[in-house]
């Protein structure tokens, strides 16, 4: 439950700091008070969008910050998962804005994304404004609603999982039918392509030694001379370099033994010797081996021009990306071949799936009906207490195609009378009869989910007498067994209700506009409610209807 509330430099308000307690309270203050401002502060805490222009004129920062009791509620495994600080007794969320556009969000003192802070309030705070009666026309709510009674969230999730599986298949299966629509009008050209490739009978690393081959074939000239060149300098018998190294070693060694020192040198000119004879052995046998022969060279030439042929046409610089084209080709075509086998698989596992899916789906409609007697018989018996003795309401439930939240399509039908026929409750009711189906289904919720708090709205709007104090009744049950409910109100008998009383007032000053809001003590809560059923001028009967108001709730 909402413990305490500060707001600092927010619109009209300066500074608020105010406690609230458990149970049913109320708000009041005449429109334009500020009453919305308080809300909408409310409503930054729960991760709505925040406006630069919220902040007070002339302030740098707007902060506003809450403090919440979740020691009743199992609310730690949110804070685990996330990786936040847990304190069930006192759980603080604040959030910062500047007049620089900058928003800040912080639970427990922790930085988080305003996607987490909003996750969080959607737990702790439920505002139901005039707004959100639109609502009750809306499939999706009326389906929400049955599946909150019907407490189907873990089938809801099996289900779930169950469809988006299927509905994957389903567009797996489609992109497989444009695929081999799209690969068998364009067949014959893929296996024109392959076959040409195939044809050509690529090997790896061909085209490095073929261009290597052609490179020694076409300067072959100038290879034979040079090699006929060096071979004439080592081993021609006059000038020849192998033959001048052994003469040197033999005219050393023949004088070592009078020039012991000269024996390394001699050995070491033979060591050139020999390495010099085997260099001028390969460069002869190198020299055999040069044959140019034009034929050889055409076949290079050709077998490169091949090659170089596929690769522009193919636009791609390497062999090795034809060989990669070539095995991309032969899947594809082996997968247009195998088509056939490939879809009905996949249409089997589909089928599948969509059994699956389909016997979720049944067991939700059944769980969803059962709920919807429910509701029926709490709706009718909480509406008939708020004036409605010949109501009629009914839950239709028709079968649909899947879709992600199951097969069914929900109508909430109601009549306010016997001589009306049933309609879709958004085409027949009145404002407000649509405020009391709404308050109804809340309070049917709230004994379902157990929220810490929950803020009305004006949800009284359009009635009056009798119906007021009967709604009233029902709000402040909601508020019993450490449930917290806020009603901002303009009917004095819901105001009378209320365990705790505050009111929203506006001050103007030198230094402009300001929103105040304080908690009544039984007299200043004597002088509102009279001055709600009288107006500004309070008579005595006022006052004394008032004090009798308050009396017969005490009693209550």
């Amino acid at each position: 439950m909402l413990k305490q509330l500060y707001i600092k430099n927010y619109a009209l308000i300066d500074q608020l700091d105010i406690s609230f307690e458990s149970g049913f309270s109320v708000i009041t203050g005449e429109t334009g008070a500020g009453k919305s401002i308080i809300l909408g502060a409310i409503g930054l805490l729960l991760g709505q969008r925040a406006d630069s222009k919220s902040i007070k004129q002339g302030a740098e920062k707007c902060v506003i910050e809450a403090h919440f009791d979740l020691s009743r509620y199992e609310m730690k495994a949110f804070f685990d998962q996330n990786d936040l600080e847990y304190d069930g007794d006192d759980t603080i969320v604040r959030r910062e804005l500047t007049s620089a556009g900058k928003s800040r969000a912080f639970i427990n003192d922790e930085p988080v994304a305003l996607s987490l802070m909003k996750e969080l309030g959607d737990q702790l705070v439920d505002v139901h404004s005039q707004h959100q009666n639109l609502l009750l026309g809306k499939q999706d709510f009326q389906l929400e609603v049955i599946d909150i009674v019907a407490d189907d969230e873990s089938l809801m999730r099996r289900y779930r999982e169950s469809y988006e599986r299927m509905h994957a298949t389903e567009c797996e299966l489609e992109n497989m039918r444009q695929e081999i629509a799209r690969n068998q009008q364009q067949a014959d050209f893929l296996r024109f392509q392959y076959n040409e490739l195939d044809a050509a009978r690529l090997v790896d690393g061909e085209q490095d030694e073929l261009e290597q081959k052609q490179e020694r074939m076409t300067h072959a000239e100038d290879i034979k001379q040079a090699l006929y060149e060096a071979d004439t300098l080592l081993m021609n018998e006059s000038v020849g370099a192998v033959g001048a190294l052994r003469k040197a070693a033999s005219s050393l060694r023949s004088i070592e033994h009078v020039l012991p020192e000269l024996k390394d040198l001699a050995e070491r000119l033979n060591s050139c010797y020999i390495e010099a004879k085997d260099v001028a052995t390969d460069v002869s046998g190198q020299l055999e081996d040069v044959d140019f022969d034009p034929a050889e060279l055409d076949q290079v030439n050709a077998r490169l021009d091949k090659i170089y042929d596929l690769e522009k046409k193919h636009r791609v610089e390497t062999i090795d990306e034809l060989f990669s084209l070539r095995d991309n080709l032969k899947r594809q075509l082996d997968a247009i071949d195998n088509s056939d086998e490939s879809l009905s698989s996949l249409e089997q596992r589909l089928s599948e799936e969509r059994d699956v899916a389909k016997q979720l789906a049944e067991e939700l409609t059944k769980k969803r009906l059962e709920a919807s007697r429910l509701i029926y018989k709490q709706m009718i018996a909480s509406l008939q207490l708020l004036g409605m003795p010949r109501v009629t309401f009914q839950i239709q439930i028709d079968k649909a195609d899947l879709g992600p939240k199951g097969q069914d399509r929900v109508a909430f039908l109601f009549s306010a009378n016997a001589s009306t026929p049933l309609l879709p409750i958004s085409q027949v009711a009145s404002g407000g009869e649509i405020a009391r189906v709404m308050l109804s289904l809340k309070a049917l919720i709230s004994g379902v989910v157990k929220l810490p708090t929950i803020i009305f709205d004006e949800v009284d709007t359009g009635v009056s007498g009798k119906i007021a104090e009967q709604m009233a009744q029902m709000m402040s049950e909601m508020g019993h067994h450490g449930r917290q409910v806020i009603s901002i109100t303009h009917l004095p008998q819901i105001a009378a209700k209320g365990c705790a009383h505050y009111k929203v007032y506006k001050e103007e000053t030198d230094n402009g506009t300001k929103s105040h809001m304080l908690r009544l003590n039984h007299d200043e809560r004597v002088n509102e409610i009279a001055q709600m059923l009288s107006g500004s001028d309070i008579s005595s009967a006022a006052i004394e209807n008032a004090r009798q108001l308050l009396k017969i709730n005490e009693n209550d």
